[in-house]
């Protein structure tokens, strides 16, 4: 197993050095390939997703994992968008980002260049096979993409048609190599890959991401969980509050951008909280709450210390209600995971306040965690979230999946 992975290394090396002067035409011209090729197959990558679903559901898999494994015609159509929103995104690869001469008349500069070869170890969802290749591809890198056994099959048919589609195109088809193998091993060889692989990404649970940070041998963008807060302030519009709230749990409580934790300002506990059960209640949401919050909802059980710092990705919430912002903040501190926080809100000053103050990798004003994507923010795609914030920090795109190299121009200089 370690010679074959040893192997795609070595091919991802040839074809990152490759794609690093490939020009932004031609990276264009590939994305646009795959995403008429995925629209002409999507027969067989349906037949692929069926084999994985049932073969899930036989082994009992929680449903919201099957969920997260599902290609729905809208997921695929979210696929093809994505590799075409990245198509039309400016090419970083060349840009010169900053310029200054110094007093000797040497000009300096940085210019963005490609990490090289970025590893991805992934669970459940096949979007990521191609989310992952689109931006590597249009960031001038390579890929080896290992996915969860449970899409074994969705990510193979994936693979190869992104790999026919760079063949196509007249590009290195290993720019996009995806590890055929169920082997846990496999995943240790390619951990222990430095000399090829620059960057580990994994993606899937914190379980998964542990174990891809205490195995890699090269540096790992990563998030380990996203413990997300809603906070409701004094005076907050309710309509709206209610919206956001129930929409950043609810739409997809299974993904790490949902709420989590609900804070909510005592002076507008009494009129808001009563409601927002309510709205939970008929989503199925069971609630959570402190001594103040017990004391304003029916039936709601009590919290537990453990509670507030919870990942559940289920309809559970945990609800606190807070003397004032301050406090707000310092709870989001002690238990958050800098993930995705957000503030209900009319007071401009407060607003500010709270994004200045809130150290996650988005902090929204009056909108739902759910917008902590890629896509919905405008990268086009996203190869994941980083919370490390070395070298990035929040949803990563095309820009994040770049580097700077500096560069001088002279006329005869020399160091005294």
């Amino acid at each position: 197993m370690r010679e074959k992975i040893l192997e795609m290394g070595k091919r991802a090396r040839e074809a990152s050095q490759a794609m690093s002067t490939a020009g932004g035409a031609v990276k264009r011209e590939a994305l646009e390939a795959m995403a008429s090729a995925l629209e002409l197959q999507r027969g067989s990558i349906e037949a692929a997703n069926r084999r994985d679903v049932e073969e899930a559901e036989r082994k009992g898999m929680a449903r919201a994992k099957v969920d997260r494994l599902i290609v729905s015609p809208k997921v695929l159509k979210e696929m093809i968008e994505g590799l075409r929103e990245v198509s039309r995104l400016p090419d970083p690869v060349g840009e010169v980002t900053r310029m200054w001469t110094r007093p000797n008349g040497l000009r300096v500069g940085k210019m963005r260049i490609p990490l090289g070869v970025i590893g991805i170890v992934y669970e459940s969802r096949p979007n990521v096979t191609v989310d992952a290749a689109a931006l590597c591809i249009m960031a001038g890198n390579a890929v080896i993409l290992r996915g969860g056994s449970e899409a074994f099959h969705s990510n193979s048919r994936l693979a190869a048609i992104l790999r026919e589609s760079l063949r196509q195109t007249g590009l290195p088809e290993d720019t996009v190599q995806f590890i055929d193998t169920t082997d846990r091993q496999a995943v240790l060889d390619l951990l222990g890959l430095e000399e090829y692989v620059d960057v580990m990404i994994p993606r899937g649970g914190e379980e998964l991401i542990r174990f891809v940070v205490q195995n890699a041998r090269m540096p790992v963008l990563k998030h380990y969980k996203g413990v997300c807060h809603v906070y409701v302030d004094a005076g907050a519009d309710i309509e709206k509050a209610r919206k956001i709230c129930l929409n950043a749990k609810v739409q997809r409580p299974a993904t790490c951008n949902a709420m989590e934790t609900l804070l909510v300002h005592g002076d507008i506990a009494r009129s808001f909280l009563p409601l927002m059960a309510e709205d939970f209640r008929k989503s199925g949401v069971e609630l959570r709450g402190c001594e103040k919050t017990r004391e304003l909802v029916a039936g709601c059980a009590p919290a537990t210390e453990e509670d507030w710092g919870a990942e559940y990705l289920e309809l559970v919430l945990a609800v606190r209600v807070v003397a004032d912002m301050e406090e707000a903040v310092r709870h989001i501190a002690k238990y958050g995971s800098q993930h995705t926080e957000a503030i209900v809100t009319e007071n401009f000053e407060r607003a500010h306040r709270f994004v200045r103050q809130v150290q996650s990798s988005l902090v929204l004003v009056n909108a739902s965690t759910r917008f902590n994507d890629g896509f919905q923010l405008g990268l086009g795609a996203e190869i994941g979230i980083s919370t490390s914030k070395l070298h990035a920090f929040g949803p990563m795109g095309v820009e994040e999946l770049t580097t700077t190299k500096f560069f001088a121009l002279g006329d005869g200089q020399v160091r005294n």
